[in-house]
């Protein structure tokens, strides 16, 4: 089963140099622009493959005592790491007085710390993911064929920065044509000069970081929260597990730009993401009371409404590029984005590849799709959360989701 995994982890690899493309000479250009930056997955999987396969192969499967302390203790160290680098770097960029000298020897030791646990860390949280799946009665694609309580894929992941991803939107709509990964390690300044370079070929350009990424094992960012790792250890399982299946065949298709579908895409990630934010916040609650769930005082009403704004913003920007008014599009995006800053949102660039990067999420603020409150009403009417997964994942079409509705 592990070989077989293999095969078709690679198998799918080797489409991920695939592309709709229609106009060879932008390819080209694209290619160029992005070739000193790119982030080869295939190579990745290569060597992280074996390296798990032989993990899984001869642990003794030991449990450490205290197994919830020491994830404790590994997200303890999150926020002070990033406040230290924030702080060396605004240091050593002039704008803030201070030894960093003495401030890059406690963040060494603090990232060393953090390094000592993080192989343990990802191996406890597998196993607690798994045993949420196990009680929620979800196994492998073949569940409901064979019975065989076994977790497939093998649960594991990395705690590691992702790869960035760039995204291509035309101008005059809002629509994912391309999407790169990039190195995990790129400045600012490079991913400005991508963008740059990008947006000369007459198209919409961003690059994004990303919070995990579905290789196999995939990427979990290793700079989150507790309860965010969790969601996006399961989320980026789920992808794995529903490539086995109609809808997430159809999505890896999409991915590789084999056969486009965006709604195929949006309901993809979609569910992901309401699955996995279920079982992550079960798995928080019987792991982790107390620690990230604490009650909290009853918030205020906002004076200002962000998810309301960004929604405005894109029906906004949709009525422009309908109207083929492109330059008044992004005049305003520009705009709204100097807005939203004033008002302590601060987003480093607002374009039409903004929006078909988060838009692709339905329950994102930024996604003016109806395919969230459809598929959060099918999960309403579910039996239980397996049935809502089982439900979905064989659908091939919006229509299945429209159908699927009582």
């Amino acid at each position: 089963m592990r070989l077989k995994l293999v095969v078709l982890t690679l198998l799918s690899l080797c489409l991920l140099g695939g592309s709709c493309a229609p106009a060879p000479d932008f390819d080209s250009s694209l290619k160029s622009i992005v070739k000193p930056y790119q982030f080869s997955i295939a190579q990745w999987e290569l060597k992280a493959i074996p390296d798990e396969l032989n993990s899984l192969t001869f642990s003794k499967g030991e449990r450490v005592e205290d197994e919830v302390d020491m994830v404790i203790e590994y997200f303890s160290l999150v926020e002070p790491i990033k406040s230290l680098e924030s702080e060396i770097a605004a240091i050593n960029a002039g704008y803030k007085s201070g030894d960093s000298a003495s401030l890059e020897a406690d963040l060494a030791r603090s990232q060393q710390q953090k390094a000592a646990l993080t192989d343990e860390v990802e191996r406890i949280i597998a196993r607690q993911i798994r045993a949420v799946l196990a009680e929620q009665d979800i196994y492998h694609p073949l569940d409901n064929c064979i019975k065989l309580r076994i977790g497939f894929p093998p649960l594991i992941f990395r705690l590691e920065p992702p790869p960035h991803l760039l995204v291509v939107s035309p101008r005059d709509r809002i629509e994912s044509m391309r999407e790169i990964h990039l190195q995990q390690d790129l400045s600012l300044e490079a991913m400005e000069g991508i963008e740059e370079q990008v947006d000369k070929l007459s198209v919409s350009a961003l690059v994004v970081g990303l919070g995990g990424l579905g290789t196999y094992p995939p990427f979990v960012t290793d700079d989150a929260s507790l309860q965010f790792t969790i969601n996006a250890a399961t989320e980026e399982w789920l992808h794995n597990y529903l490539t086995f299946k109609p809808l997430g065949f159809l999505y890896l298709l999409d991915v590789t730009g084999i056969s486009r579908n965006y709604e195929i895409a949006t309901m993809n990630e979609t569910v992901v993401g309401l699955v996995s934010k279920e079982i992550g916040t079960i798995a928080c609650q019987k792991y982790y009371q107390g620690y990230e769930n604490s009650p909290q005082p009853p918030a205020e009403e906002p004076e200002f409404d962000f998810n309301r704004e960004m929604r405005e913003i894109r029906q906004a920007v949709d009525t422009y590029l309908a109207q083929g008014e492109i330059t008044q599009a992004e005049e305003f995006m520009e705009q709204k984005r100097q807005y939203l800053a004033s008002m302590g949102y601060y987003i480093r660039k607002l374009n039409q590849a903004y929006f078909a990067f988060h838009g692709t999420y339905a329950d994102s603020p930024t996604s003016i799709s109806p395919i969230g409150a459809e598929l959060k009403q099918l999960r309403e009417q579910s039996a239980s959360l397996k049935d809502f997964l089982d439900t979905v994942a064989i659908m091939t079409s919006r229509q299945d989701l429209s159908l699927s509705i009582k």
